[in-house]
């Protein structure tokens, strides 16, 4: 599923496994040079605490304004930053998104307040790249309900295989109850 905004489309993917260490930021840095490269008009949104997307893309982690912010509603296009880049925005993670998952328990349509607060840049952009934590709570799932094409990276080893079905399990359900496309 794409969103379609005037005559531009957005392509959302996310990046994705609970599992640490397999390589979600160094995939998700790479498609977004590798999409810049190619002439693609990129937003990578850092949905890590870590923020280490955002310094992999040349964004500065020090703004006032963060995908926190842009999650929970308050000056979402402040958030939006420029890299160095021409045609490779970022919105920077920050350690306060660590804490969202408790803010967003008690809202309604949690599951869709990523997906909402994104939705008017939709039209700006060839692709958006959603790197996500390693795990499976509020902030993966507003990101699998947000997306229309789910990458998995994964390391060949039994605990990364045995937490993928896990994972895909979950995004059955995401597919069955928030994001049918």
């Amino acid at each position: 599923r794409t969103w379609k905004v005037g005559a531009k489309v957005a392509k959302i993917l996310a990046i994705v496994n609970q599992k640490g260490g397999v390589g979600k930021t160094t995939t998700c840095v790479n498609l977004a040079a590798g999409l810049y490269e190619a002439g693609k008009r990129v937003l990578l949104c850092d949905f890590d605490p870590q923020g280490n997307a955002s310094s992999g893309v040349g964004a500065d982690k020090t703004v006032d304004y963060t995908i926190y912010d842009v999650l929970m509603g308050s000056n979402p296009y402040e958030a939006l930053i420029k890299t160095k880049f021409d045609n490779l925005d970022c919105l920077p993670s920050s350690m306060s998104l660590a804490g969202a998952e408790i803010e967003m328990i008690a809202i309604e349509n949690r599951e869709f307040m990523l997906k909402n607060a994104i939705a008017p840049v939709f039209g700006n952009y060839d692709f958006i790249l959603l790197d996500c934590p390693p795990s499976l709570g509020l902030i993966t799932l507003n990101a699998l309900a947000a997306s229309d094409t789910v990458l998995v990276p994964i390391q060949c080893e039994y605990f990364a295989l045995e937490g993928l079905s896990q994972l895909m399990s979950t995004v059955r359900l995401v597919k069955q109850r928030y994001n049918p496309a």
